[in-house]
């Protein structure tokens, strides 16, 4: 509950970053309405004339790009193509109602589809539908194997929406901060490996056994290499004009890009050209070109996933939402940001979820959002979610009367398309020399990441990295960089005298500065380099004083002793009292009685009248500003340094120390060390 002045406490629930009170209101409903339908917010001031003809123009382009891309993706997952249509209607459409970024295009992606692929290959092999002909042959009973694997990604898909949905209502859209830019993108460009290999061997017209599991990519390469005296010529020959065609014409679209109304539609236009020479020629029967099949037309009723696969793929359909929703959140950001509005992050949560898990009931595979589309979208004039609108209409024209047309596609082509695909992804080996001149650390994530990934394959290559990821940050905390803050002359600005010539440190005054908070793991380690950072060997100046003290204690206890030995009774013999005698009890040792008016307390010895080196600085300023926390060990740690400073008299002060919430400025100390450098 919560206090409202000093009326009774009011019960409130939470539901994503909405407090609903227990006395709902309108109010209350409509905000919660327009929270999780964010179109309608806006689509009743979509402004008709200045949005709708470039939201047209927009759609069309992105629905021709998805025609082919659909169909291609569905490939590289295991599926039948038209899985890969269904993937491009039913998401796209959703989106519409519970997205927030206006240029985003969802729908299959190809890193996405590979991680699909991969599980289909391990849970469902061809190997496991063999069927013998005759008694004697056996071959694969397709029908049989895509029905189950349709199921079983049709699972995943629903399991990974789950994951999204409720990750999105607890509000833990931060989890994909934790998936940081390099390691995103190392991740893409060895899923991007993976891709080609799985694809060659429908350039080379091969068959292969599916590989899945650690070392699965070198062990499919090894087995390419030795299929290769089979190669089918012509399925090559059409796998290389495809790539190389689709290639010049995408360079073309680059350089034209201003003059050119919307991009030539090479995918589609391939996919039409080879469609009709393998129709006209015969491919198939003459040059045993693998083709696409049978694509039923029309639209199928929803099917419940079946939850007995849920336990075999919990794990993966997790890995599947955060690298969906990673990759979709960063490209909303970035168009967000260009265009001037918000995406709400929780909400793109809950958006993707609710399109794959709706779109599970419907034969989809799991979606994100593709790069290449959404620049697509955004450079044909696409200024809402309305041209996803429109790019799902053209699917589904296809789906409904077109998609049957396409049975006579070489698979050769869908592959051309997919390889043409990633030269984006490949052009991110450049990240190598940009981290080697900026970040080593980013640059190790990013290399370990690829690495685990082509070694351990997709899912526990993910998991390896996340692991990698967080440790570097670890490393970090551990260890950050130390310095002594020196003045600039005539300036009130402070940097490390180390990296900086002009800097001078304050005559008397060490200000210590670490890079990064203190806490139980690094607070031992900040001590000690407080310590050397000094100058002097702190710990060892103690124990100096400590044998000295010690040893002023024993002299002193000696001169008592002596002490005692000089005062001799009152002598009674002769009825008069007898003086002590005065003896000689050791090389010059006098005692001195004082009465005890006279007395007074003894000062504390100091390092100079014990003959102890003295430091050369009276003060240690310790600079807080990158402090964001304490924790307990800290605090121990924190008196310990005060105490030992104290002991070699050096006093301590801490100085731009924020509370909680403080805005303020990060350097006040500037004026304490100013004033101790005047006192």
């Amino acid at each position: 509950g919560l206090w409202g002045g000093w009326g009774p406490p009011t019960l409130v629930f939470h539901l994503g970053s909405c407090s609903l009170p227990a006395r709902c209101s309108g109010s209350a409903a409509k905000s919660l309405l327009f929270r999780f339908l964010p179109f309608l917010r806006w689509l009743p001031r979509y402004p008709i004339k200045d949005w709708l003809l470039g939201d047209i123009v927009s759609g069309f382009s992105v629905g021709i790009m998805h025609l082919p891309q659909g169909l291609a993706y569905a490939l590289l997952a295991g599926l039948p193509p038209v899985t890969g249509l269904y993937s491009s209607f039913y998401p796209v459409f959703l989106y519409f109602f519970f997205g927030t970024s206006r240029h985003n295009s969802v729908g299959p992606f190809a890193v996405i589809s590979v991680m699909i692929g991969s599980l289909t290959e391990s849970l469902m092999p061809s190997e496991n539908f063999l069927e013998s002909v005759n008694g004697t042959n056996a071959t694969v009973n397709e029908e049989l194997r895509d029905a189950s694997r349709v199921e079983l990604v049709a699972t995943i898909t629903v399991l990974t929406g789950v994951f999204q949905v409720a990750l999105g209502l607890l509000q833990f859209g931060f989890v994909v901060t934790y998936l940081s830019d390099p390691l995103v993108r190392g991740y893409t460009t060895a899923s991007s490996v993976h891709v080609l290999v799985s694809q060659l061997k429908n350039v080379f017209g091969v068959s292969q056994s599916e590989q899945s599991g650690p070392l699965s990519l070198f062990v499919t390469i090894i087995d390419l290499c030795k299929k290769l005296p089979d190669t089918n010529v012509g399925t090559l020959v059409t796998a290389i004009i495809a790539i190389v065609a689709i290639l010049i014409v995408k360079e073309l679209n680059h350089k034209f890009a201003a003059k050119l109304p919307m991009p030539i539609p090479i995918e589609l236009i391939t996919i039409i050209v080879s469609t009709g020479i393998s129709y006209g020629v015969n491919l198939n029967d003459k040059f045993g070109i693998s083709v696409v099949g049978n694509i039923p037309s029309g639209l199928k009723p929803p099917v419940a996933p079946n939850i007995s696969y849920f336990g075999q793929v919990v794990g993966n359909a997790f890995a599947i939402a955060v690298v969906g929703y990673a990759i979709c959140i960063s490209l909303g950001k970035i168009f967000a940001l260009k265009h001037g509005y918000k995406v709400d992050s929780n909400q793109e949560l809950i958006a993707l979820g609710l399109s794959n898990f709706l779109g599970g009931f419907f034969q989809c595979f799991a979606i994100s959002c593709s790069m290449s589309r959404s620049l697509v979208q955004e450079s044909t004039g696409g200024n809402s979610q309305v041209a996803g609108v429109i790019s799902s209409l053209v699917i589904l024209v296809t789906i409904l009367k077109i998609g049957e047309l396409f049975r006579d596609l070489p698979k050769a082509i869908l592959a051309a398309i997919i390889i043409a695909n990633l030269k984006g992804m490949f052009k991110q080996f450049s990240d190598l020399c940009t981290l080697w001149k900026s970040n080593r650390v980013d640059l190790l994530v990013w290399i370990v990441t690829f690495v685990a990934t082509l070694l351990l394959n997709l899912d526990i290559g993910l998991a390896v990295s996340v692991a990698f990821g967080l440790l570097t940050v670890i490393f970090r905390t551990q260890l950050p960089h130390y310095s002594v803050l020196g003045r600039i002359s005539d300036t009130d600005v402070y940097r490390d005298v180390a990296e900086y010539e002009m800097a001078q440190e304050v005559p008397g005054v060490k200000i210590f500065r670490s890079s990064s908070t203190i806490y139980f793991a690094n607070v031992e380690l900040y001590a000690e380099a407080l310590k050397k950072k000094s100058g002097i060997n702190v710990d060892r100046l103690i124990q100096k004083k400590k044998k000295a003290l010690k040893k002023l204690q024993k002299q002193q206890k000696k001169l008592e002793k002596e002490k005692a030995k000089r005062k001799k009774p009152w002598s009674t013999d002769a009825g008069s009292p007898s003086l002590p005698q005065n003896t000689e009890d050791g090389p010059g040792v006098s005692v001195i009685e004082l009465s005890a008016g006279d007395s007074s307390a003894p000062s504390e010895p100091t390092l100079h009248s014990l003959g102890l080196p003295q430091p050369s600085f009276h003060t240690v300023i310790l600079d807080f500003s990158p402090v964001s926390f304490v924790d307990t060990v800290s605090i121990k740690i924190l008196k310990n340094i005060f105490r030992d400073f104290h002991e070699i008299e050096v006093d301590v002060f801490i100085a731009s120390c924020p509370g909680e919430g403080d805005l303020q400025s990060h350097e006040p100390w500037l004026g304490i060390a100013s004033s101790m450098a005047h006192s």
